[in-house]
């Protein structure tokens, strides 16, 4: 895994993903102390970065070995994206996701023509449940954070931030990222190690399932004790990858726990400040920005929103709780 495959990634992305832009507000800044400039991922096609990383994979392809058909386990983003992706290339997709994912996230996935296999995360394995269906059916298995091309097409975020930043003279900034296994916080922190060096990467996650942050702070691979009990569901994962631990343990910086409650505060407060629409989960690095202003340093920090799919129940509560 290398600068290399992200580049070739954003050659292969090149007219397909769509390159969101740098967002601000003065009244975020006044909240959070310092500069804050907001990524939104919930612009990209099917409402988060996950299209990047599945476009990746499936152009990474031989012609013959896509044809067969790919499969995927998640709880809705990366369904999504590896469901867009596999699509527009004419090739069948199964994807297999948590009976408890948000029924926009499962119905979407459906929507764009895949297979949906359904399983309880408390009690099945999902490894195992995609693992199996892939042999039965010669699919070819696109992981949805540790794999090294699904990594590379998240890291093509990270080439845009480092340009897009510098149009603002920007060179020093946290760089927050909603984390759950940790492939779009590992192909960033590449990226940006060699366009924008000075830049620190800092992994956020929800208080109770914050496994990379106790992973980077221990310097081994720590797991959640349980898999349910956030509305952060984007980003719940047993543990970090293995390839993608290595690259945050020697790139990023210490993580952020959040509450549910902040990032149902970052929502509505992106609704009113930025009129882009957050899930809960993607959410995480802007309230780590703006309400745990103690842990970060420097005058500018940077946070993708890194989806977008969320219920319209939650996302109503969020307005009428904060807004």
């Amino acid at each position: 895994m290398n600068i290399d495959m992200i580049e070739a990634a954003a050659e292969r992305l090149s007219g397909h993903a769509r390159q969101t832009p740098l967002l601000s507000s003065p009244f975020l800044d006044d909240i959070a102390g310092r500069r804050v400039f907001v990524k939104p991922e919930c612009l990209q096609h099917t409402g988060s970065f996950k299209f990047r990383g599945g476009w990746s994979a499936l152009s990474a392809l031989d012609p013959e070995t896509r044809s067969r058909g790919v499969i995927a386990f998640s709880s809705g983003n990366h369904a999504q994206g590896v469901a867009y992706a596999a699509q527009q290339h004419g090739v069948p997709a199964v994807i297999v996701m948590p009976s408890d994912a948000p029924k926009l996230k499962i119905d979407n996935t459906r929507a764009l023509g895949a297979e949906v296999v359904l399983y309880d995360r408390t009690t099945e394995d999902r490894d195992a449940l995609g693992a199996a269906l892939a042999e039965d059916r010669g699919l070819v298995l696109i992981k949805p954070f540790d794999d090294p091309q699904v990594i590379a097409g998240q890291g093509t975020a990270g080439l845009e931030i480092a340009q897009q930043a510098s149009v603002y003279g920007v060179e020093q900034a946290e760089v927050l990222i909603p984390c759950g296994g940790g492939g779009l916080t590992s192909g960033v922190a590449l990226a940006l190690e060699k366009y924008a060096p000075e830049m620190v990467v800092r992994p956020c996650e929800p208080e109770g399932f914050d496994d990379v942050k106790r992973s980077i702070a221990s310097g081994h691979i720590e797991r959640n004790p349980r898999l349910s009990g956030s509305i952060c569901d984007a980003i719940i994962t047993p543990q970090p990858g293995d390839l993608t631990f290595p690259i945050m343990q020697r790139l990023c910086g210490s993580g952020i726990a959040v509450s549910d409650t902040d990032c149902l505060r970052a929502m509505a407060l992106a609704f009113l400040r930025l009129k882009i629409v957050i899930e809960p989960g993607g959410a995480a690095a802007l309230a780590a920005a703006l309400f745990h202003r103690d842990e970060i340093e420097g005058a500018t920090v940077i946070a993708i929103a890194s989806g977008g799919n969320v219920d319209p129940a939650m996302f109503i509560q969020a307005l009428q709780d904060h807004a």
